[in-house]
């Protein structure tokens, strides 16, 4: 485990933080496919205020921090939901360790919902065990979200140390 990762439960003071993130994230995910003034609609108010409402249903949000904030996750129940992590932080275990800690905080096994363009995440998931269950929500575009689950048989490496 590298000195000084740690993730911790997104609070009132760290919460405009996690909008800048998602707002970051969100943008850097959604550019290739949405309208440009589509993307500029999620401003960090914008998405600070999103999870916040999703906060008030019972999600519990997450932020990684590495000397600063650098991703978030959020879970409920069995769903894993607003993985993201700073587009110049990618590519760097970030991903890795949020979705493993989010696994360990599923009742149940653990659901998420993924962007069909989203290559990168599409290849994270895979690697640590999900798999679609077939379930689809269509977007305009082509674009469509597929869920995943995860397949205990399947899954390898996740655990890990705790955070």
């Amino acid at each position: 485990m590298q000195a000084g990762i740690c993730i911790r439960r997104v609070m009132p003071a760290t919460m405009e933080q996690a909008g800048w993130i998602h707002s970051e994230s969100w943008k850097q995910a959604h550019k290739d496919f949405c309208s440009a003034a589509f993307v500029a609609l999620h401003t960090p108010q914008r998405q600070r205020a999103y999870l916040q409402a999703e906060a008030a249903k019972g999600a519990q949000l997450y932020m990684l921090w590495d000397g600063k904030p650098v991703g978030i996750v959020s879970v409920q129940g069995n769903l894993i939901a607003n993985l993201y992590v700073l587009p110049q932080e990618q590519n760097k275990g970030y991903g890795t360790k949020l979705l493993a800690f989010a696994i360990r905080r599923c009742e149940g096994t653990p659901t998420l919902w993924v962007l069909s363009t989203n290559e990168g995440a599409m290849r994270l998931y895979a690697r640590h065990g999900f798999r679609p269950t077939g379930n689809t929500v269509q977007h305009g575009g082509g674009v469509h979200e597929l869920e995943l689950c995860l397949r205990r048989d399947s899954h390898v490496g996740v655990v890990g140390p705790t955070i």
